[in-house]
């Protein structure tokens, strides 16, 4: 699903016009980058939770210069889905591409 399919279907099962609808996701995706970028978890009870892991220093390898690259400690965005969304994806039969 795209944004544009997101918007539509918040429109139909809202019934608001989809200008409105896709201001509202826009405001949503800004806030929550936002939150975690000033570094705070975002909960949204019955979904699930948008979460900062932290990743430790690690030596990596450029194999086409041939040196050892240093990459800095570092957070990641996460999302961890909560039990009944996790439940309902396991049921799926086959993924649609």
């Amino acid at each position: 699903m795209t944004k544009q399919e997101l918007v539509r279907a918040i429109s139909h099962e809202t019934g608001i016009d989809q200008p409105t609808a896709l201001a509202s996701v826009e405001a949503l995706m800004n806030i929550i980058k936002d939150t975690m970028a000033s570094g705070e978890n975002v909960y949204l009870r019955g979904f699930g939770t948008f979460n900062l892991k932290k990743r430790a220093a690690k030596t990596a390898r450029n194999i086409t210069k041939k040196e050892t690259i240093i990459v800095p400690e570092h957070y990641i965005p996460a999302f961890k889905p909560c039990p009944e969304f996790q439940s309902r994806v396991a049921e799926v039969k086959e993924v649609k591409e």
